[in-house]
């Protein structure tokens, strides 16, 4: 058929079924060449869709998926299947308000058969698809591809061990690629490593079976008596062969950029009549030597130069991840009972410095949300002082262990919830806007949100000598606007100079960083008709939101909710005392939020005053950079300005 100019000008489901082996191979390298293109210009998830290339495009070649049903895991290695499912003019748009998503979304396309963003779930999709074939007798093949880590959450072996009991014969591909979002740890990483040296026991599986049934009259006896002896040799050859122990045919290990061994092995698997684990190697970041050479930094990445692989926008070299890092690295240092816990995100929650630091105190336990907080809550038992660093939207997986495991113990575990709010890019699986209104309603915790570095210290520094469970939650990115805003802004309070080296960093405090009581609400401006009740973050918007409001002549005051819980109720009572309108702004869910708590106590009053409450709505917020969101949803500063007009008016 040949090779076409474009990436755009391909019809994939036709032209990849006539290709030949070195056009297929030609093909990849232009789909490498247009990935590099176009997410060096918008960022999103590089690393895993590099590696991931030629095993995406022969699942396309061997499988039908007009009728064949391809789950993928930890979605952002799912890049390819979207350009060869016709959305390759969408990719300037990827990860842009209203643009292509950069996980699979039902909405964006009918091959997209599953909203994916979070690890570890294929295979119990796979068990819901695999079930409702079996009941209405249709056909079809269910594909899970897993791996880039996903094998070390839970959940994968409750979907595997489910999987085989289900009566209805699936393909599970593991993507084994050595790595997660960091390197890979973990029984299971060490297990998968033995495996890909251990090619030879198919073969020795196969010669066995042939040469013992090839004896005449006695030889199928034989073959069938040393079934014990075959599980020996196998189990010698690898390491357990857990796959096949629990009822799959074991596949591999395959080179997954070899185009001859996939297109071989997905044949097999599809003619197999028992479900499958077809085990692939593949290398993250293949074709790029950058993405090689540093898999972990191009895993998830902004706009970058593609020669040199540096990024285009320079960040700001504080971000609350380092600030709390560096802080914790501080504080262990005259507290040994602190220890760092990690969900295979170490580097992006800033815990990098403290593992090189104290390799001893630092458990990187994999794609586990659940078992970490659950392992935290029996460090804090023991006497121990853990902190767990955990993105927010992950966080959401261990609801349960939180609540028995950790609060019902009264385990002094901290919970550092980084990316708190909106984040951006990554959309309805990634935003955080749901852990205050979760937490906060935990009997034995406290729930703290910092609006500056000064403030996240301060609360760290509290949170590893209290008694009880503590959560911080803080957002990505930095303070600097809101110090900004905060110096330009009439403040009756001081501004106080925390000087580290030859930085110097500025944040608002009673009397510095000492004497922060981080419990105690700060009104920071004082105002007469309307006083605004700003959760972390958010403390921008509402300075922003004050600056209009007062060009139109309302008078606005300004606090900084620090704790979400307990909820400082004396400062609400004193504020509703002093103003006839009180609005309450944060970057988090209403239904439950700090916002109702507000309203639920002053309803019980008989105070005049009103309440208005801004917040997220009832609702999955869709993909954008933060302030577009914001904007679009009214939480910016001119939205909170004309909400706060109309309330009044």
């Amino acid at each position: 058929m040949g090779i076409k100019t474009r990436i755009e000008d391909y019809n994939f489901k036709e032209d990849l079924g006539t290709m030949s082996l070195r056009e297929m191979e030609l093909l990849a390298i232009q789909i490498r060449s247009f990935l590099l293109d176009k997410v060096s210009k918008t960022g999103g998830h590089l690393a895993s869709n590099l590696g991931i290339v030629e095993l995406t495009m022969a699942i396309h070649k061997v499988f039908d998926i007009d009728k064949d049903k391809i789950v993928w895991d930890v979605g952002h290695q799912s890049y390819v299947h979207k350009i060869l499912t016709g959305r390759a003019h969408q990719f300037d748009t990827l990860r842009q308000l209203d643009g292509l998503s950069g996980f699979p979304k039902r909405k964006e396309s009918i091959y997209d058969y599953f909203d994916v963003g979070h690890s570890s779930i294929s295979v119990s999709v796979a068990c819901g698809f695999a079930a409702q074939k079996m009941i209405d007798n249709e056909d079809g093949e269910i594909i899970a591809v897993i791996g880039d880590g996903a094998l070390t959450g839970g959940l994968a072996y409750e979907g595997l061990n489910n999987l085989a009991t289900i009566g209805r014969k699936s393909i599970v591909i593991i993507n084994d690629n050595g790595m997660s979002i960091g390197k890979n740890t973990g029984g299971l990483s060490k297990h998968l490593a033995r495996v890909r040296v251990s090619n030879k026991y198919g073969a020795l599986k196969s010669n066995v079976r042939t040469v013992l049934k090839s004896v005449p009259k006695i030889g199928e006896k034989i073959y069938k008596e040393v079934g014990t002896l075959k599980n020996h040799i196998r189990d010698s050859v690898v390491d357990g062969v857990m796959f096949e122990k629990i009822g799959y045919l074991y596949l591999g290990a395959v080179d997954g950029h070899d185009f001859k061994s996939l297109l071989y092995y997905l044949a097999l698997a599809k003619k197999s009549k028992e479900s499958v684990i077809l085990h692939v190697l593949t290398e993250k970041g293949k074709g790029y030597r950058n993405a090689e050479i540093n898999p972990s930094k191009f895993h998830g990445i902004g706009a970058f130069d593609v020669e040199t692989g540096a990024l285009k926008k320079t960040q700001s070299e504080n971000s609350y991840s380092s600030v709390f890092g560096d802080k914790l690295c501080s504080l262990a240092e005259s507290n040994e009972n602190i220890v760092a816990i990690s969900a295979a995100m170490l580097d992006g929650t800033g815990l990098e410095k403290f593992a090189e630091k104290f390799p001893n105190r630092t458990f990187d336990v994999g794609i586990a949300e659940g078992h970490a907080a659950t392992f935290a809550g029996a460090l804090g038992v023991a006497g121990k002082k853990p902190v767990l660093a955990v993105y927010s939207t992950f966080l959401q997986r261990a609801y349960d262990n939180i609540i028995i495991d950790i609060a019902l113990q009264n385990s002094p575990v901290v919970l550092a919830i980084d990316r708190a709010g909106v984040v951006g890019a990554d959309g309805e699986t990634h935003h955080g806007i749901f852990d205050m209104a979760y937490l906060k309603n935990i009997p034995n915790f406290e729930v703290f949100a910092p609006a500056t570095f000064m403030e996240l210290e301060a609360m760290l520094e509290y949170s590893v000598y209290a008694k009880n469970p503590v959560a911080i939650r803080y957002p990505r990115g930095n303070d600097n606007e809101i110090i900004s805003l905060m110096t330009k802004s009439h403040s009756s309070k001081k501004i106080y100079n925390k000087t580290d080296g030859a930085n110097t960093v500025e944040a608002i405090a009673e009397d510095g960083i000492s004497e922060v009581d981080v419990h105690k609400s700060l009104e920071l401006k004082n105002g007469k008709n309307v006083m605004i009740l700003s959760v972390g973050d958010m403390l921008k918007e509402a300075f922003k939101a004050s600056d209009i409001l007062e060009q139109v002549g309302l008078d606005i005051g300004i606090a900084n909710v620090r704790c979400v819980a307990p909820i400082d109720k004396d400062f609400i009572l004193d504020i509703a005392k002093r103003y006839e309108y009180i609005v309450t702004v944060e970057d988090g869910i209403k239904a439950g939020g700090f916002g109702e708590s507000v309203s639920a106590i002053l309803s019980e009053t008989k105070l005049n005053v009103t309440v208005l409450n801004i917040a997220w709505d009832n609702r999955f917020i869709e993909h954008g950079t933060q302030d577009e969101l914001k904007h679009r949803y009214g939480l910016d500063g001119i939205g909170i300005a004309e909400r706060i007009t109309k309330f009044i008016n």
